[in-house]
């Protein structure tokens, strides 16, 4: 599908393109195959398109008349959409390779919608009115893992973590560096716009451009800071554990402490000497038995006064 973008939005069959008006296009890897002689497109690009690219720093590709880039789109489900995307002077084709429940189109929906109301069409406030539309629900996505993240921690500091706080702290982080990574890649497109080494962009409507890099870049330090904060919440967990195991020895410790005497006062009698006189004794038994508990008594008062436990 194509829009004629001029005094409003218009619907156009390919046929009635014009290289003079402001166009946005939506196809498929198979319609941008019957295309490419028309636009003149290189057929390395259009090979590309043929399969998602795996890798986020795909690159941008300049070329005389049009720039081209893959993009992968994160989505909230963790399955990332994937398109093409060609700007020309007044064209912005973006190619769905991978767009599996739609959200990507609706994107370039909203986009177009956006470029033709305002009378201030070009094709420089539709490339930024998508790449705006692309990032528009990121801050609450931060918010809330910045939450959560303080939710960990205070479960940390309370002594309340379970089994899966290591699992769920790992795919958090997993997820920030997948974010990370989403921002560098449309940070690489912004600025080869800006750029403009093959001046198909206005240089006085590239505010709108400037302005999305800006907010893209506030992202990434927000994603950044998400980040550190998890490599510290891993390191409090983990000192948290240490502290654990080392009450528990210095626990295990204490409680030998007390009882080693008993040790030694059953190695003591258990040398069966004829003349030790306890044996004798009418009462040598319930002498050992008190002299056991008086032991173990006088040493956990003092542990409890030097604060042992």
């Amino acid at each position: 599908m194509f829009f004629e973008i001029r005094d409003g939005i218009r619907e156009i069959p390919f046929k009635q393109l014009r290289e003079d008006v402001l166009t946005a296009g939506y196809v498929d890897c198979d319609t941008l195959q019957t295309l490419q002689d028309a636009l003149r497109f290189a057929p390395s690009t259009v090979q590309a398109c043929q399969s998602a690219n795996a890798l986020f720093r795909s690159g941008v590709e300049v070329y005389d008349d049009y720039t081209f880039t893959e993009l992968r789109i994160v989505s909230a489900d963790g399955a990332d959409d994937c398109v093409a995307l060609y700007i020309r002077r007044n064209l912005m084709l973006v190619v769905d390779i991978e767009d599996r429940d739609g959200s990507t189109c609706e994107k370039f929906r909203a986009a177009v919608q956006r470029c033709g109301t305002g009378g201030k069409d070009s094709i420089e406030r539709l490339v930024s009115a998508f790449l705006d539309a692309l990032i528009q629900n990121d801050t609450a996505f931060i918010e809330k893992t910045g939450y959560r993240l303080v939710q960990l921690e205070e479960q940390v500091f309370a002594n309340q973590t379970d089994k899966t706080f290591n699992l769920e702290l790992l795919q958090l982080k997993k997820t920030l560096l997948h974010t990370h990574n989403y921002y560098d890649q449309l940070l690489d497109i912004t600025e080869a716009v800006e750029e403009n080494e093959n001046e198909i962009f206005d240089e006085d409507n590239m505010i709108g451009i400037t302005n999305v890099c800006a907010k893209i870049t506030r992202l990434r330090e927000d994603i950044d800071s998400l980040s550190r904060t998890a490599e510290h919440l891993q390191d409090a967990y983990t000192s948290a554990l240490d502290l654990q195991l080392n009450n528990s020895m210095k626990f295990f410790t204490v409680l030998t402490t007390i009882f080693f005497p008993l040790t030694i006062i059953v190695g003591w009698y258990g040398m069966n000497f004829q003349s030790m006189p306890e044996f004798a004794w009418k009462y040598g038994y319930v002498y050992v038995i008190a002299l056991s508990v008086l032991i173990v008594a006088a040493l956990t008062w003092i542990g409890k006064k030097k604060k042992w436990f």
